[in-house]
């Protein structure tokens, strides 16, 4: 088979308008483009640290049968882990649900937390043998992103990190992290990472805790790669290491959801997100979008439209309690429901609000408080 990949290019997030004219017509023509994606990995939601799993396990040609049903409500891409949900061996499958239905695997996080090789982490990890191995998980990964046309590999170093502050040589920790994933990178080169920051869990702390600790982590990266195709590319302006920012996350590290995906859009890198809702702090609930703090998820919205982002939404969720199409219709509704009011806004008056404060004094919030009634 061919790759099929083709890179897609984030370059349009640059252009933001510049003045007040440009972004209201930007803000009056554009509207988003609804691209939902679905997780494998929740289907069926194993049991956690203190309670068993509430619905039996399926196989993942049971899970991708489920899939099939998502259609009705919009869903068009799936992601799946490599090499423990998706690989060689069974991407027929993946293949085939594309073919049935038009679902396409469009996210590929690598499968580096929950092997107990990577006790100590995976990219990051102190033992050579066993940064290799991840080192092999995410080189495959890549290869099979390029071979089925995928938007991006996903890396969610969850398992990356450190227990105590004291004792934790944060260069060598980084530098073990970032270099392995630029070797992954160098050897499948013109394929797109995606990082996705978390503040903790499973390690205590990880090792990219937050929305800008990941652009860093990103610039960093791709600093060191050279595979000439990957230097040519960067040279003509693509992004190589993107963002692939949770609400969930984003909220346990006290940001503002908002702001993260506009200062991620504002570097050019935001090549995928997730979407969910979570409580301020706390430990990660993958809640349905909406069901806590509404006003953040239609104001990262509200951000995306500006920018005019043009990539998927990913669904990151944990149904414990609901059967997952339930869930799934929820959360699409729910995120279809927003984008309409945030196109009903009063655009004009919201950016004289932010331009001439002094004498728009409370228009804001009757705005936010007229939106309560829609």
């Amino acid at each position: 088979m061919k790759d099929k990949y083709k890179l897609p290019d984030l370059s349009y997030q640059k252009k933001f308008p510049k003045d007040k004219q440009s972004l209201l017509k930007h803000l009056k023509e554009f509207k988003l483009d609804l691209k939902f994606s679905v997780g494998i990995w929740y289907f069926t939601p194993p049991g956690g640290r203190f309670h068993e799993r509430y619905v039996p396990e399926k196989s993942i040609k049971e899970r991708l049968k489920m899939a099939e049903e998502f259609v009705e409500y919009g869903v068009t891409g799936i992601e799946a882990h490599y090499p423990s949900e998706v690989n060689e061996d069974n991407l027929d499958l993946y293949l085939d649900l594309y073919k049935k239905t038009g679902i396409k695997l469009v996210g590929i996080p690598f499968s580096h937390f929950f092997e107990k090789d990577f006790e100590f982490g995976a990219l990051s990890n102190p033992y050579k043998k066993v940064r290799d191995k991840a080192i092999e998980i995410a080189i495959n990964g890549l290869k099979l992103v390029k071979q089925v046309g995928a938007n991006c590999a996903i890396s969610w170093p969850g398992i990356d990190g450190y227990t105590y502050p004291l004792g934790t040589i944060f260069p060598w920790m980084w530098n073990f992290f970032e270099e392995s994933l630029a070797v992954a990178m160098d050897e499948v080169p013109g394929v797109r990472v995606a990082i996705e920051p978390k503040p903790y869990e499973p390690a205590p702390n990880n090792i990219y805790k937050t929305t800008a600790e990941g652009i860093l982590a990103a610039q960093r990266i791709e600093k060191r790669l050279k595979n000439p195709i990957n230097k040519q590319l960067l040279k003509q302006g693509q992004v190589l290491v993107g963002l692939n920012p949770e609400m969930g996350h984003i909220r346990m590290g006290y940001e503002e959801a908002a702001a993260s995906y506009a200062m991620v859009c504002y570097e050019g890198r935001l090549a995928h997100v997730h979407f969910n809702s979570q409580p301020l702090g706390n430990y990660d609930q993958d809640l349905n979008v909406g069901v806590v703090e509404w006003q953040q998820a239609e104001a990262a919205l509200y951000v995306l439209k500006m920018f005019g982002y043009r990539e998927y939404i990913g669904i990151d969720i944990n149904p414990e309690r609901m059967p997952v199409k339930k869930a799934i219709e929820i959360n699409t509704k729910v995120i279809k429901i927003m984008n309409e009011r945030i196109e009903q806004l009063p655009h004009e008056k919201i950016i004289d609000c932010y331009l001439d404060p002094a004498n728009h004094r409370g228009e804001l919030e009757l705005i936010l408080a007229d939106m309560m009634k829609k």
